[in-house]
């Protein structure tokens, strides 16, 4: 998950929101924190998009669908990437049931192989996967992801995998909300994580320092901000919402290289931040 990223699936807000009027009503349905602009939201879009292409990521767009919601903006959780192919969610979110058909249609497209897909009562959203490294996964247990999607997601995987951790997730606030694994853990590098302690039960938090990884603890008043949902495009090399000085300056004193974008209609509105934006299916060395 810090490898370079060569090939990154998004979804354009002219697709995902495609007017305000759309945005008007949908807004109130799916929780949102306030209401997207339109106009605003394509700019600043705009301006992520050139972040992106800043790295020489080669980007895929997923077009526009009728039967997605504004939530389709959020490319990262209707799938999950492994070496094996692509493996298709279930969202917990029922608003959402439908993005992984749209997500599976694109990549048949283009030739990324479908590894399987993960059959309802199971649920399973790719925020709360963090691969740990090429053969151990840690998957988030909680409103988005539960018990028996977690299960089909090890039987898909098989021998890709040898260890596939379950970290319970806290109720915090509520089945509404969204909480993922990857609200409060952003690997940067291999052995350096962004992580909001607060939230991470006590036997996962303990397995990152054995092995050795750093964490780089985000500020309770950074939290709601998303200073916990950063990209790794490279390892040490992130693209974060703006607004978050003391992790930004947590992060620049690793060695990291940051680059920020103005999240307020894509992001923190939608509880999106960049990693929820994005589906790299390409990282490594060419």
């Amino acid at each position: 998950m810090v490898d370079p990223i060569h090939r990154i699936l998004i979804k354009h807000p002219k697709d995902a929101y495609q007017n305000q009027n759309t945005i008007d009503q949908q807004t109130p349905q799916l929780n949102y924190l306030g209401t997207p602009s339109f106009d605003t939201s394509i700019s600043d879009y705009d301006k992520f998009i050139g972040l992106l292409n800043s790295f020489n990521i080669e980007i895929h767009y997923l077009p526009k669908n009728n039967l997605t919601s504004l939530d389709s903006i959020y490319t990262h959780d209707p799938c999950i990437v492994s070496n094996g192919g692509v493996i298709l969610c279930t969202m917990g979110n029922q608003a959402r049931l439908s993005e992984p058909t749209t997500v599976a249609s694109y990549f048949d497209s283009i030739g990324v192989p479908i590894l399987g897909q993960i059959e309802s009562p199971g649920t399973l959203e790719g925020g709360d996967v963090v691969w740990i490294d090429e053969k151990t996964v840690a998957v988030g247990e909680g409103y988005r992801s539960n018990a028996d999607g977690i299960r089909q997601f090890i039987i898909l995987l098989g021998n890709h995998v040898d260890t596939v951790i379950t970290v319970p997730l806290p109720h915090w606030t509520g089945p509404a909300d969204c909480l993922h694994l990857m609200s409060i853990v952003s690997p940067i590098d291999h052995d350096l994580y962004l992580v909001y302690s607060r939230l991470l039960p006590v036997s996962f938090r303990q397995y990152l320092l054995d092995r050795q990884i750093k964490l780089v603890e985000v500020p309770d008043e950074e939290y709601e901000s998303m200073g916990c949902n950063v990209l790794a495009v490279a390892p040490r090399k992130v693209i974060m919402v703006q607004g978050n000085p003391v992790t930004q300056k947590r992060l620049m004193a690793e060695g990291v290289e940051i680059k920020t974008y103005d999240g307020t209609e894509i992001s923190l509105k939608g509880a999106g931040g960049p990693t929820c934006l994005t589906r790299p299916f390409y990282r490594g060395t060419l």
